[in-house]
């Protein structure tokens, strides 16, 4: 974590500005993941590109794949984000993440804000370490 930290600060983020944390230590992300995945649908998260990807490949798919786009989704919710700046090869997430808020907040009132996306110019995609999306 504290090279991560180093490394953002020294392309410009300010730590006056910006608040660094580690995510897992917030259990309002956990907790609100439990409670979307109660109103996931199994379909939504298996026409997921990931869950495509590993079928493709003749990988097996196991629970983290398919529950981490609603760990996602609680992470943007969980801030009230009205605007997240995505990448095209995160599109996708953004399209779980508003599906889930509107399945919730038909089920429960105007609990959680519908983020909208926004696309930057060359916020193309971001390779993983091992070269594969």
């Amino acid at each position: 974590m504290h090279a991560a930290s180093v490394d953002l600060v020294a392309l410009g983020l300010d730590p006056e500005r910006a608040v660094l944390f580690v995510q897992s230590d917030v259990p309002e992300v956990t907790e609100p993941t439990w409670l979307l995945m109660t109103v996931c649908p199994m379909g939504l998260l298996e026409r997921c590109h990931a869950d495509k990807d590993k079928k493709t490949r003749g990988l097996p798919a196991d629970a983290g794949l398919f529950t981490y786009p609603v760990l996602m989704a609680a992470d943007i919710l969980a801030y009230d984000a009205t605007v997240v700046p995505v990448g095209e090869d995160q599109v996708q997430h953004i399209e779980v993440c508003r599906d889930l808020a509107g399945t919730f907040n038909h089920l429960y009132g105007e609990v959680v804000t519908c983020p909208g996306r926004r696309s930057s110019r060359g916020a193309r995609r971001c390779p993983a370490p091992t070269g594969r999306r």
